[in-house]
């Protein structure tokens, strides 16, 4: 093990390798910040350039544009409301809010500590225990993975607010119901395509994102136009704030970057789980354990809502590499490609690639760290750059959100029945706004319905069709139960509370 870190370290160290981290951060940073040009775009066009160079220099390459796009999605969510990757959309959450109060730096800045550390964190555990980890990985058979996707549901609770419970449940059935549309795939048969060759493949993610969030910011930006909005903007315009992040509020998201950097690995190394599903989950998760006013400030501008996704993000990209690596399993759609860029190089994948060609394991993993590091110094110098962003007049500033919704979409698909389908979606969601129907829960039904629905099926069919049956299973039946003590826990908490006022 360490003479392969010792080789790993020999390669990522030399001059073109540096120099890949660097381009690769820098490219996929921006590539991050433009919604649409998502970062499997990005290392689809990278492979072509890739082919010239050793198989350790290419991967090098695609995995700074991996991580650096993940980075640099942020930015967008936080400054206008516009994730730029999926994964992001849970930053927008409280980064957005704490931009509309003037303190856009500030939040930039948490985010790249947060990214940081998950990174760097997730290099850590993936140096420490890859070949390990892909034990555990191969372990989880359908079941469990249907049994986290429940787990994963509970976190709708941490997206609804007090006595609004109700409509966040209602907004996660949506979600489920619009994670239907299109071809199933096991199947084949087309379902809820109204017998229209453009619902074929569904909504797609993006759409679905930038639709109730996005370009339903801008239009209810506009629908609104009072005084008061618009002095409260001209309050915040080109406000950057300070940068600094006090000790006081280190100490407070140092707990959040620790439980979320563990957790978001873990589900990177799950394949089909991904860095969006680790954000939601982190996001829950932290809210979830919150108490008091911190709780309350969920939403609102939280340090740990905004720390919890980018930092359970990055640790997930990193935990990705765990099964493409040792397995030769891909773990999310870019790792995907990145594993066809493998197998084009002459590279086979799997148990022994650390055994026959450690270099490109090692240097890859060693060029994580390296990544994270040349992430930081990159992007926090540039900061108050990219938050002039919003010192643009209002005026402006909206006609620019709604591009780069539109565009974003369409650069997917090139279909304008998309644009309509996204426009429809955003009319929707503003009338939902106005009925105080929270939107997260619907991505988060959406991100989650077709791996519950494909997983169930899976385990159904190698159990006969018994529930009971896959219950015995001991991952299943304790990811279960924890799932039941999250659910539990508020109404505890709850009665506790009606029995303390009586009291």
């Amino acid at each position: 093990m360490f003479e392969g870190i010792l080789a790993g370290l020999t390669t990522a160290f030399t001059p073109l390798n540096l120099l890949m981290v660097v381009v690769g951060c820098f490219a996929g940073t921006f590539i991050g910040m433009l919604p649409g040009l998502g970062p499997i775009s990005a290392i689809a066009l990278m492979i072509p350039i890739t082919y010239g160079f050793e198989p350790s220099t290419g991967m090098i390459l695609m995995a700074g544009v991996y991580y650096g796009a993940i980075f640099g999605g942020s930015t967008s969510s936080i400054l206008i409301n516009a994730p730029g990757v999926a994964s992001t959309v849970a930053t927008s959450f409280d980064g957005y809010p704490l931009a509309q109060k003037g303190r856009a730096g500030f939040a930039l800045a948490v985010a790249a500590y947060s990214s940081f550390s998950g990174g760097t964190i997730g290099a850590i555990l993936l140096l420490v225990a890859a070949p390990a980890l892909a034990q555990v990985s191969l372990s989880f058979q359908s079941a469990d993975y249907f049994a986290l996707m429940v787990l994963g549901l509970t976190a709708v609770s941490a997206f609804a607010g007090r006595g609004h419970f109700l409509q966040s449940i209602l907004m996660t059935l949506l979600g489920l119901m619009i994670a239907t549309i299109g071809t199933d795939g096991p199947t084949g048969i087309q379902r809820f395509t109204f017998g229209s060759v453009d619902l074929i493949d569904g909504v797609s993610f993006l759409l679905l994102a930038m639709a109730t969030f996005a370009l339903a910011e801008a239009l209810n930006a506009v629908l609104k136009h009072d005084t008061s909005s618009e002095e409260a903007v001209k309050a915040t315009q080109g406000q950057l704030g300070s940068l600094k992040v006090s000790k006081e509020e280190l100490k407070e998201i140092a707990p959040t970057i620790g439980r979320t950097s563990i957790l978001g690995f873990f589900i990177g190394v799950l394949p089909g789980a991904g860095a969006t599903i680790a954000s939601f989950l982190g996001y829950g998760m932290e809210q979830t354990l919150a108490k008091g006013k911190r709780k309350k400030e969920f939403g609102e501008g939280s340090l740990r809502g905004l720390s919890a996704p980018e930092t359970a993000n990055n640790a997930a990209c990193t935990g990705s590499f765990v099964p493409l690596l040792t397995l030769g399993i891909p773990g999310s759609g870019t790792t995907a490609v990145m594993l066809g860029a493998l197998i084009s190089y002459g590279v086979q994948p799997g148990p022994r690639l650390f055994v026959e060609q450690p270099t490109v394991f090692w240097s890859v993993i060693v060029s994580m760290y390296l990544g994270n590091l040349i992430l930081l110094v990159l992007n926090l110098p540039l900061i108050p750059y990219i938050a002039r962003l919003l010192s643009l007049p209002h005026q402006y500033l909206v006609p620019f959100i709604l591009f780069f919704s539109l565009v974003g979409v369409y650069l997917v698909s090139f279909n304008t029945f998309d644009i309509h389908m996204m426009v429809f979606f955003a009319a929707i969601a503003i009338v939902l706004r106005i009925l105080s129907f929270p939107m997260a829960p619907l991505l988060l039904g959406y991100v989650l319905g077709d791996l519950l629905e494909v997983n169930l099926r899976r385990a159904l069919l190698i159990t006969d069709g018994s529930f009971l049956e896959m219950l015995e299973r001991p991952i299943t039946s304790t990811i279960l139960a924890i799932t039941a003590i999250v659910l539990l826990v508020p109404l505890f908490n709850y009665f506790k509370e009606m029995k303390g006022k009586k009291e």
